[in-house]
């Protein structure tokens, strides 16, 4: 069961991936950890959350968001998310269906095509068979918000 205190969110050691993979699986998604990837998960005694970040020019591509349908419409995802761009500079990337632009639109997204060349010819052969839109975040653009990294004297 949910509880209302701050779920810890850190990084996943190469060691534990396997639980990530398990995690996916136990909720039917077809994602799994890629190689490439620093992965960020939040949990609450197991992991109830995850997603991965690859590094991109100008950036990271944010795949495997899954958050455990018990813990949705909590902010989970929020906080993961937030929590795994503070340690990124640059742009985020990520692909989702147009069902969750506003979604991510609420995370501080935007509609983007403007993408590196390795995900424009990604996105170019994801689009063959389902619908999808490119969003981005910019990293750069949040830094002065973030608590603890005010220019105000």
């Amino acid at each position: 069961m949910p509880n209302p205190s701050p779920i810890p969110c850190s990084l996943l050691s190469p060691s534990e991936r396997p639980l990530l993979n398990k995690f996916y699986k136990r909720h039917a998604s077809p994602m799994r950890a890629s190689e490439n990837s620093v992965v960020w998960v939040a949990r609450a005694g197991e992991i109830i959350a995850a997603l991965n970040l690859t590094a991109v020019p100008g950036g990271q591509w944010l795949t495997g968001l899954l958050v455990a349908p018990d813990w949705r419409r909590q902010q989970v995802a929020r906080r993961l998310i937030d929590e795994a761009s503070e340690q990124v500079e640059g742009f985020i990337w990520l692909f989702c269906h147009p069902d969750l632009q506003g979604f991510y639109e609420r995370l501080g997204f935007t509609v983007d095509e403007a993408l590196p060349a390795v995900l424009t010819e990604r996105l170019a052969r994801y689009r063959r068979s389902k619908p999808l839109l490119a969003m981005a975040r910019d990293q750069s653009s949040l830094a002065g918000s973030r608590p603890g990294n005010s220019t105000s004297v």
